[in-house]
């Protein structure tokens, strides 16, 4: 699998990438300033590149030019490749072309190493950990170099977090040589992310002081609130405590907050909740900039691509399916329903199958929760049969390219929305979470109070007490579909390796069936273990 690099930004010299990427020296087009040198470095083109890893997959707008070759472009973007490792293979989310290239062993927890979007992914996240290499490696003398070489710090430890959530054993470098990357084990990678999250984050701007679109300390904190949760699962040892610390640090940083304002569209007369505001195309300037920690900037007209929350639009409605009028999704639904739900998502927000719901506002006061986001007219709450009917499972209307204001958006065929990397919702979920795992439930007031806080702002009832098994639930309300799905089922054992908890063709039939415990990571692409003798292939694969 090749990389290609942004044009005119990267020397020749640095193709010979660490990791066994094949240099494409007719994708550079560099004029060399004098003989000795490639080019100069181009500081804004480079750093606005590695933000823009959130969001595009190439050079050239939505395709014909992408960043990593042998993969759909569309497909090969860091948010939607890990959506799909992160959401198909758990209880959340099916698609409707079950039958296209590399689907059915995602949907059916039954990959091997040949794993088209695990390779896809991998290459995506180590093209953006080069980048930031590149960076780093150079002088730059922006006036704000000290916080920008913080924020790329940053973003190349958010790449390696992924890497080590997902592939467990990877390589590692810092560098971009012609030398083979050495192998890391997930406890090397544990260590060094947390080392480097630590020192970037006192460089980076105070809360809310940076542009919007750039990461603060306070994305820091929060990635550290997330390791030291799941650090059990990554080392073996539990880290409660520096997970409580760090989520108690973003949830009181000063700046960002719970957004639980809502809206009137005052020419649809529609309301929106403060939860629905946040998948919203104005979520730039609705007040749901202040509960987004980090976003991937998206402008239907100047980042045109098949990612992120076009993706999860233009996948969720069809000109075939009425809903204009229940919930509109501000696009123009040319893909078709693509993304259905399971059914095992709708039993968190109801206990019996829900009556067809006139309005989105009918069924939100049926599952008394405002997150409950699906339509359901006509449509059966089960996906029975992994064929081509956009009826089986229900749909989904959570995010939007419709604006809060009632303002058009300039296009339809791509959207505005700003997709919520890291929400300060996630900090409130593990506070409580790490909370219970090491004081227990009952009589655990703060665990408790920081629940309730997101319950009330979705209008759903608080309960006495939250157990582990109503955590793990909470988490699905709160951020389905927003791509970390199978991270909190292998945190709560509910993933591979058990038969307890199922849902609809986990393990390849429609009543669930168990699939091996080694499938809680990803297998490292082929080729990297052919021709990198320091990476060894993770067990089972």
């Amino acid at each position: 699998m090749k990389t290609k690099i942004l044009k005119s930004i990267i020397p020749a010299a640095a193709l010979a990438l660490t990791l066994n990427f094949s240099s494409c020296m007719g994708d550079l087009d560099v004029n060399p300033i004098n003989p000795q040198q490639t080019m100069e470095f181009n500081n804004d083109a480079v750093f606005n590149k590695i933000y823009a890893s959130f969001s595009l997959t190439g050079q050239s707008g939505p395709n014909g030019n992408g960043d990593i070759d042998d993969v759909d472009e569309g497909r090969s973007g860091m948010f939607r490749s890990q959506w799909y490792l992160n959401e198909f293979t758990a209880d959340e989310a099916h698609w409707v072309w079950a039958t296209d290239a590399g689907i059915p062993e995602l949907l059916h927890n039954s990959w091997g190493e040949s794993c088209v979007f695990s390779a896809a992914l991998y290459y995506r996240l180590y093209f953006t950990i080069t980048l930031c290499n590149f960076y780093l490696g150079q002088e730059g003398n922006a006036a704000d170099q000290e916080m920008r070489n913080a924020e790329v710090r940053f973003i190349r430890a958010y790449n390696y977090a992924l890497v080590m959530d997902l592939y467990g054993n990877a390589a590692f470098t810092e560098t971009v040589s012609a030398e083979m990357a050495i192998g890391y084990s997930r406890s090397q990678f544990f260590e060094y992310v947390e080392r480097e999250l630590k020192e970037c984050a006192d460089l980076m701007a105070e809360p809310g002081k940076n542009t919007y679109g750039r990461a603060d300390r306070v994305a820091a904190w929060n990635l550290l609130a997330r390791i030291y949760l799941n650090a059990e699962v990554y080392t073996g040892t539990p880290r409660w405590d520096d997970a409580m610390d760090y989520a108690g640090k973003v949830i009181n940083n000063g700046y960002y907050h719970l957004n639980t304002q809502g809206a009137t569209n005052p020419v649809t007369g529609e309301k929106y909740t403060g939860y629905q505001m946040l998948f919203l195309a104005d979520n730039n300037r609705n007040g749901a900039q202040y509960e987004n920690l980090l976003v991937g900037l998206t402008d239907g007209e100047t980042t045109k691509s098949f990612e992120g929350t076009n993706f999860l639009i233009q996948a969720s409605y069809s000109n075939k399916v009425p809903t204009d009028s229940y919930a509109p999704s501000g696009a123009d639904n040319n893909w078709g329903k693509c993304i259905r739900l399971r059914k095992q998502l709708i039993d968190k927000f109801f206990t019996t199958k829900p009556a067809e719901a006139a309005t989105l506002q009918n069924m939100i006061t049926a599952a008394n929760d405002d997150r409950a986001l699906f339509f359901n007219k006509g449509m059966d709450i089960s996906v029975s049969d992994e064929g081509t009917d956009e009826n089986l499972g229900y749909s989904c209307v959570k995010f939007r390219n419709v604006n809060s204001d009632g303002s058009n958006n300039a296009v339809i065929e791509f959207v505005n929305t700003d997709l919520p990397v890291m929400r300060i919702a996630e900090a409130y979920l593990t506070y409580a979470e790490a909370s219970v795992r090491k004081n227990g439930a009952t009589g655990n007031s703060d665990a408790k109070a920081k629940i309730d806080e997101l319950r009330t702002r979705a209008h759903a009832p608080v309960k006495s007490t939250y157990t582990l098994d109503d955590i793990c639930d909470e988490w699905s309300r709160e951020f389905w579909l927003e791509g970390r799905r199978r991270i909190d089922l292998i945190r709560f054992g509910k993933f591979s390796g058990q038969s307890s908890y199922k849902w609809e063709w986990m393990g390849g039939v429609y009543e669930g069936n168990q699939f091996p415990s080694y499938m809680n990571i990803f297998p490292l692409p082929v080729n990297e273990i052919s021709n990198n003798k320091n990476l060894k292939q993770n067990t089972g694969y």
